[in-house]
């Protein structure tokens, strides 16, 4: 049996090193495009903020972990998939057959048509390459200017302010991380950023980056006035890699659907992690691009590929941020549910808000800033959907005490 494996990141080695445990004696190739040791981009802030060097982003740290698996890596990019002939068509013109190929080309990063993006100086932070030309400019006290304070945005400004550069944060929406956070949290994460000295501008856009006459960049804004910037960061949103499949027939979307087997729409091409549009936790479809889930498709893709029929349960919408020091958590539909309730409790001097969402006496969401005590068992409760019983209403008046509440329920003690 021959596998292909399209992407050499979390999905894609999961996948090899699973194949190889239930199929021993395989062919099993990885086809990355970057020239580096398969490794984890969400290794790459700790990289720029020192805590780790380029070794440490690699998946696998041993220099012949994939020789001693007998997995073979290709350094090539695949262009074209014929799924009648069972083959993958190579950026040099070559192809190479496979019994079963799985997608897991992961995603790149989306430029904004904004002139001046392709000048010297402006960069994205998606690749080790991108962090290597980010620390070169990340210098202390330069003037750098952030595009996007998305999910993404935010991890990248937390190692941007540990290099001691001059930041200012440019988000076209109204408030910062839209997708993970309401207005309530979305004003605590901003005023935490402004007081750790970061500009923070919301509901404005960069509408040309231009060459500053005196050297370095010229950010012009949809309004105020221009920024200065020695070097400009974009983290304006990603995009699953799956342009290669066009007339392949299998089928795309936001990216490739695959089913609860996380099979695609053509019998023996998989697909997992970024470059998946997979079952949700909560019954819907969706790209769900967070490493634990890559992991975690890549190791059931691999099981049903070598002919372990293995069922995907779903992932669960989680997100999780270190900001400047600020913990900030969403799970599930933290926005709420029609016809359910929402619990909130606010903080603003210890900057701590807490919000659960209920359908019935089950929570299906939560959302919560300045608090790590209770993100493993807010999970377990979402991820259960067990019953609170007469805690929902103990919850609906101090969303706080979700431990008692979650030690009461293993404990068959609801009713107390």
């Amino acid at each position: 049996m021959k596998y292909i494996i399209a992407g050499t990141g979390p999905a894609g080695v999961i996948a090899a090193e699973t194949l190889r445990k239930v199929d021993p004696r395989a062919n099993i190739l990885l086809v990355g495009d970057e020239p580096e040791p398969p490794y984890s981009r969400m290794a790459i802030p700790y990289l720029l903020s020192g805590g780790i060097d380029e070794a440490g982003t690699h998946l696998r740290k041993a220099k012949d972990h994939y020789q001693g698996l007998k997995i073979r890596i290709l350094r090539d990019r695949i262009t074209r998939v014929s799924a009648k002939k069972h083959e993958v068509t190579l950026d040099g013109g070559k192809t190479e057959s496979f019994d079963r190929l799985l997608i897991a080309t992961g995603a790149s990063a989306v430029k904004p048509p904004v002139d001046g993006l392709d000048l010297p100086g402006v960069h994205h932070c998606w690749t080790l390459e991108d962090a290597r030309n980010i620390a070169r400019l990340a210098e202390k006290g330069s003037p750098v200017v952030l595009m996007g304070a998305g999910f993404i945005g935010c991890i990248i400004l937390e190692s941007l302010i540990s290099r001691g550069v001059k930041l200012t944060v440019v988000e076209m929406e109204d408030r910062m991380a839209p997708k993970m956070m309401n207005d309530t949290a979305a004003a605590l994460l901003k005023s935490w950023c402004q007081d750790k000295g970061v500009t923070v501008k919301t509901g404005t856009s960069v509408s040309k980056v231009a060459a500053a006459d005196g050297g370095g960049l010229t950010v012009h804004l949809s309004q105020g006035r221009p920024l200065q910037a020695e070097l400009v960061v974009v983290a304006t949103g990603v995009r699953s890699n799956t342009g290669f499949l066009k007339s392949s027939g299998v089928k795309v979307k936001d990216g490739v659907v695959v089913d609860d087997r996380l099979q695609s729409s053509v019998d023996g091409i998989y697909a997992a992690g970024d470059a998946a549009e997979g079952p949700d936790f909560s019954g819907g479809w969706m790209v769900h691009a967070i490493q634990p889930t890559a992991a975690e498709h890549g190791r059931i893709a691999a099981l049903n590929m070598a002919g372990h029929e293995t069922t995907y349960k779903g992932s669960l919408i989680m997100n999780v941020l270190d900001t400047a020091g600020l913990i900030s958590t969403s799970f599930g539909h933290w926005q709420g549910v029609k016809g359910g309730e929402v619990s909130e409790s606010l903080d603003r001097r210890r900057c701590r808000y807490t919000r659960l969402a209920f359908e019935g006496d089950v929570i299906v969401g939560a959302l919560m800033l300045g608090r790590t005590d209770h993100v493993g068992v807010l999970r377990g409760l979402i991820q259960t959907r067990a019953p609170l019983g007469f805690w929902k209403q103990k919850l609906m008046a101090d969303p706080n005490r979700v431990m008692e509440a979650y030690l009461a329920c293993a404990l068959d003690l609801s009713a107390a």
